[in-house]
């Protein structure tokens, strides 16, 4: 049976709402929103546990609903198009919003590949826009892993979930600091590849990337902390030819990770 609610000072969109705003109540809770049907399909597929499923009969049926979902299996509520703006985040909206369970997204769940894996890794990236960008040029290429050291944000910030167009969902993901996810490359005998403008960087175009290999990219602002160059296997740089010395996390990501993809044979 599908429950209804209509007004905004229901316990239960309360609570919601705070789930959607602090990254605390996330935490505590355990607990997110996927806004979208393309975002909760890859959700899904990327065996993430949906609860319960809010809709806005206004913008989308039940039946669709049912085609992506099981009803038997989830909690599906109907709500008013005022509760569901409260919850929603988008501009344009797909009228659906999924309640689903945060996952750990620790460095010994990460499976990788016996073959020459490719690794992206961010150290300390702060925007969800860039995340976001960063998660989708990593789906784009396929990655076997996407690793985050130090965080200074959540990721399952909403705003993340949007940029990335969920594509988050689609890549191996964990979280971990500096000194635990180096440990991670070395064990798995990864070359780290550190894009950094320091003085003994060279030319990316000109390394091996076929064996396996790790990209690890830092911020815009003050690019990578000293523990990445002192145990990378070479300090990488994008030569370029204007007035500034740097560009986008994402675009540099995606530069080096396309050669990795290139000199692997991917066309």
């Amino acid at each position: 049976m599908v429950k209804q609610i209509s007004s905004l000072q229901n316990p239960l969109i309360k609570e919601l709402f705070q789930v959607k705003e602090k990254s605390r109540t996330r935490k505590k809770t355990g607990r997110f929103l996927i806004e979208g049907k393309r975002e909760i399909t890859l959700a899904i597929k990327g065996n993430y546990e949906v609860g319960t499923i809010l809709f806005d009969p206004s913008i989308i049926s039940l039946k669709i609903i049912e085609e992506i979902l099981d009803p038997r299996a989830i909690e599906i509520i109907e709500v008013t198009s005022e509760v569901y703006k409260k919850l929603a985040y988008r501009s344009t909206t797909e009228g659906i919003i999924a309640v689903t369970k945060t996952k750990e997204l620790t460095l010994s769940d990460i499976k990788l590949p016996s073959n020459s894996p490719l690794i992206l890794v961010a150290e300390a990236t702060e925007k969800p826009g860039n995340i976001g960008a960063l998660l989708r040029t990593a789906d784009a290429a396929n990655v076997d892993a996407f690793l985050i050291a130090n965080p200074k944000t959540d990721i399952y910030n909403p705003n993340i979930i949007r940029s990335s167009v969920g594509c988050i969902f689609t890549n191996q993901i964990a979280i971990g600091t500096t000194k635990e996810i180096i440990k991670f490359l070395k064990n798995n005998k990864a070359n780290i590849f550190c894009a950094a403008l320091v003085d003994n960087a060279e030319n990316y175009s000109k390394q091996d990337y076929t064996n396996t290999t790790a990209f690890v990219l830092g911020t815009e602002a003050i690019g990578l902390s000293q523990e990445w160059l002192e145990n990378s296997t070479k300090n990488v740089i994008i030569p370029m030819q204007g007035e500034i010395d740097s560009m986008n996390v994402s675009v540099s990501a995606g530069i080096l990770i396309f050669e990795a993809k290139r000199q692997r044979g991917f066309n």
